[in-house]
């Protein structure tokens, strides 16, 4: 895995959006739609307790939160009372990449790939 502003590189492909990658492997778009509404009080478009809640009910070990290139994405409030019953990782996203190579538990990450 690799990334840069903008990109993300996993399993041989480039991804020049925010990527989610869920329990079983499989590697989806992050809906940001859902928190869209959010951009003009953060002046960012969050990461918000409405884009977690499906996710959560992979039932992950842990879940993996990457704060973007420079660590920038905000999070709301009601990401932490979601993420308490779980192991969670909140870092910037190339400081999340090492630990996704090496965790052997179930997780959902979170991936974002600018700010």
């Amino acid at each position: 895995m690799k990334t840069g502003f903008g990109w993300i590189e996993t399993g041989g492909k480039r991804y020049l959006h925010d990527i989610v990658i869920h329990t079983d492997g499989s590697i989806t778009k992050r809906k940001k739609k859902l928190s869209k509404t959010l951009k003009e009080e953060y002046g960012h478009t969050p990461l918000s307790g409405e884009e977690l809640v499906d996710l959560l009910r992979e039932k992950p070990a842990v879940v993996y939160i990457g704060t973007g290139q420079y660590g920038s994405l905000p999070l709301t409030p009601d990401v932490a009372g979601l993420l308490a019953p779980f192991v969670a990782v909140v870092k910037p996203t190339p400081e999340i990449l090492p630990l996704l190579k090496q965790d052997i538990a179930r997780f959902v990450a979170v991936l974002h790939v600018t700010c």
